[in-house]
């Protein structure tokens, strides 16, 4: 903020009566947000209510209908996220913006790269100015590996240093401790502490509400796309927040009951799986796992220590050099990805928008990928789209998917209700053994608490689930063992009875290895 703007008082960024449709939806009616320069503001609020498509006006890539927006005391109209770049603003998606056949440096510096006095890019200039932004957030990257080799917690860093390299101090951060530990948690809020003593501004998005709590100094509500109340954690506390959000208490994933039977629905049997570049080492090395019939196996660890291979080498994805993968005692190691999800495997996948979805086409084309063998939706090599429709319908209505219609485009939908599409899609296959990654991953505090509730149905009914989650609290809440992975092997089994949070992280880490039970 400019020292004129300091002593006017202004606020770094105020937003005045913002309203904003797409075709069929109303997704911002009247909003008011006024956020304090230098200061961390959330923005909290059910899936759907509106939140995503309010920061995506002030960064330029809507623009709305209605209202003004006022950056630094002066009046804003944004054509292009260029525009809202030039004056200081930088947003960092929950769907990360990244090119993965680039490297590192590439993707921070695409579009505004330094150069020599002979035109070239002057990669010194930009990794001298990378190297310090690194130590202030205190992450450490080789910059010339692909972006392709990073994980989903390292790809979020590396957006951060994209939206600081290009010189944000208004910096918008869509769900960044989705993917994190507890004790990364630790660390960005110690960094985003350390970049507003600096000066800078964060417009924080969250479901998390002990974070926003802990961590933000004020807090704006919005609700079926308003503004329902703007306040401070001085002021309210989770049940306050959860109530102004979606009208009742937050969900708790704890009180399972065992219902594990003694039949072995899914065995992983010292699976070895190659690394991605050549001469790495193994992405999995002698991982051997059993999923029950009625059991729950959580995986705890850190984005990027093989839960992501793990997944993909017990559906086909990915060849296993050693070891075997077996469905009820049947090896199914050699077999294509369509006879193991016939056989009763299902996934939700780690990232929606890459692996889930197809963001262009209609919701019902969405709710039939992975069940074209499914006779009641095909006859021959016909679908039954009426059939595919209805079922679409169900689904949506089940899990609670807010959209006008099954006919609307899976992009149109915020990215919490995109999540409950998927997860009501794999679900109602009534698969044997479901793979689960991040299942609530970006989803409202209601949302959460129904998703939990129909694994738990499905679980009690004889469900094998195989739990992949950076939400320490779900994993200890639903699983029935937690297993933790670190650097392609499994080190540790844990109780969900004795284990913390700040216990998995230990183990997660690295800090502390070996089997406890």
């Amino acid at each position: 903020m400019s020292e004129q703007a300091q002593a006017r008082g202004d606020f770094a960024v105020e937003l005045r009566g913002i309203t904003k449709t797409f075709p069929g939806v109303i997704a911002n009616h009247d909003v008011n947000l006024s956020v304090r320069p230098g200061t961390i503001h959330a923005i909290v609020g059910e899936n759907g209510a509106g939140k995503s498509t309010l920061m995506k006006t002030l960064y330029g890539m809507h623009q709305p209908d209605e209202g003004s927006i006022t950056v630094d005391g002066v009046t804003r109209t944004f054509r292009s996220p260029t525009d809202a770049i030039a004056a200081g603003i930088g947003m960092v998606h929950q769907h990360f913006m990244l090119a993965d056949n680039l490297t590192i440096t590439e993707n921070i510096i695409l579009g505004n790269e330094p150069t020599t006095s002979r035109g070239r890019i002057d990669f010194a200039a930009a990794h001298a100015r990378i190297g310090a932004l690194m130590s202030t957030l205190g992450v450490d990257f080789d910059l010339d590996a692909p972006v392709s080799s990073l994980g989903v917690g390292q790809r979020q860093r590396v957006e951060i240093l994209k939206v600081l390299y290009r010189g944000a101090r208004i910096l918008i951060l869509d769900e960044p401790t989705a993917v994190l530990v507890p004790q990364e948690v630790i660390e960005l809020f110690v960094t985003l502490k350390r970049l507003v003593a600096e000066g800078a501004t964060v417009i924080f998005i969250s479901h998390k509400l002990d974070e926003v709590l802990a961590n933000c100094d004020e807090i704006t509500v919005i609700r079926q796309g308003t503004t329902v109340a703007h306040t401070s954690p001085r002021e309210t506390d989770r049940r306050g927040l959860a109530e102004l959000m979606v009208g009742g208490d937050l969900p708790d994933p704890s009180g399972r009951d065992t219902h594990v039977r003694d039949s072995v629905l899914l065995e992983v049997a010292a699976i070895d799986v190659a690394g991605t570049a050549v001469g790495s080492k193994l992405a999995l090395d002698q991982v051997s796992l059993r999923v029950r019939s009625g059991e729950i196996v959580g995986i705890a660890g850190v984005e990027g220590n093989g839960q992501f291979e793990l997944c993909e080498a017990i559906l086909g994805l990915v060849p296993t050099v050693r070891g075997s993968v077996s469905m009820e005692g049947r090896d199914i190691s050699h077999t294509p990805t369509r006879e193991r999800i016939n056989a009763g495997l299902s996934y939700i996948p780690f990232d929606r928008h890459r692996e889930g979805l197809l963001l262009d086409a209609p919701l019902w084309e969405n709710t039939f990928l992975g069940r074209e063998d499914n006779r009641r939706l095909t006859s021959g090599l016909f679908t039954r789209r009426r059939a595919i429709e209805a079922d679409s319908r169900a689904i949506i209505d089940r899990f609670g998917v807010r959209t006008p219609s099954e006919q609307v485009p899976a992009f149109a939908l915020s990215g919490g209700n995109q999540q409950k599409l998927v997860v009501g899609r794999e679900m109602a296959s009534d698969p044997k053994v479901l793979l689960a990654a991040h299942p609530t991953r970006g989803v409202d505090v209601g949302a959460q608490a129904a998703i939990w509730d129909e694994l738990r149905h499905a679980r009690d009914n004889g469900l094998g689930v195989l739990l992949v989650s950076a939400d320490l609290e779900e994993l200890i809440g639903l699983s029935d063992i937690i297993l933790v992975m670190y650097d392609g092997r499994i080190t540790a089994q844990l109780d969900p009875a004795e284990a913390t949070p700040e216990m998995l992280g230990t183990y997660m880490t690295g800090e502390v290895q070996g089997a406890r039970s």
